[in-house]
Formats: structure tokens, sequence, C-alpha cells
């Protein structure tokens, strides 16, 4: 399918972006990335429109399955056999990824689809399945908690 092929090249970049602002995890990135492309591949003949907004709403939708899944999984007490390197798709400073890590993956999610993608709110709470309502809920609470890391970065500094 060399048109499959050719929004892959051309998207997966951009996609990937958008996976590490949605999971926070470069790993988790990857692993989202894959598997909404692999979605995407599997309804391609009847894809109509644009395939890039097709597959941000499919990314979105599996990264909440993903966190309602997290929320059910149970630790172990046997640690993992190795680490494995990933690839950060850009460079962020660590006091932002902190500040991104205590964010609710709602407004997590609400915050990338803003910021990243560049989405209105009506379009965030369409690509999140929720009223506008909620969607200027989690951006609001999700900004002021990031203003409020930021301040503390900034005091940090200037002591």
């Amino acid at each position: 399918m060399p048109e499959y092929d050719e929004f892959v090249t051309a998207h997966q970049h951009r996609l990937l972006g958008l996976a590490h602002a949605l999971t926070g995890n470069p790993h988790d990135a990857w692993d989202l990335t894959q598997e909404t492309l692999a979605r995407v591949v599997e309804k391609w003949r009847r894809i109509h429109g644009d395939p890039g907004a097709y597959a941000r709403t499919v990314m979105v939708r599996l990264n909440i399955d993903r966190v309602r899944r997290l929320r059910r999984e149970r630790p172990t007490s046997e640690p993992p056999d190795t680490a494995v390197a990933a690839v950060v798709v850009g460079e962020v400073d660590g006091w932002l990824v902190a500040a991104l890590a205590t964010l609710t993956p709602q407004q997590r999610t609400a915050l990338a689809l803003r910021y990243v993608e560049d989405l209105d709110t009506r379009q965030v709470a369409a690509r999140m399945g929720c009223s506008e309502g909620t969607a200027r809920s989690h951006l609001s609470r999700g900004t002021d908690r990031l203003k409020d890391h930021a301040r503390g970065r900034e005091q940090e500094l200037n002591r």
C-alpha cells in the first residue's frame, strides 16, 4: 500500500510527539504510536477525509483505554528483565517532565491536544469524548498545576 507508506513517513514523527505528550514516557509513546498505526492500516481503505486526524483520534482513544487498563494492573515484586533505551522525541526540561507527571491522564490528554495538536476547546472535547465544559475544566486545572510547578522552579533558580 504505497499511500499508507507515504502517510506513515509523513506523520510518524508528529504522532510520536503526540504520544509522548499523552503518555509522558518514550517507551509507552512508541507502543501507542505503533498500535495507532496498526489500527489505521486495518481501516485504511475506509478512511475518508484526513487520515492524520483519524489517526490522532484513534491515538487519544487508545491512550484512554491504556490509562484505564493501568488502573487495574497490579505491580509485582519482580523487576523487569532489562531496561531498553528509547529514543526521546525532543529535548524537554526535567522540571517540565516532573510537572507533567503530576497531571491526571485527562489533564495531560487535554493539554497535549490543545498545545501539541493546537486544537480548540470544542475539538479537544470531541477527541476526548466529553463535553466542552469538562474539557475546559481539564485544561484549566492542568494549566494551573503546571503554573504552580513553574513558579516553584523559578523560586528554586532564584535562591
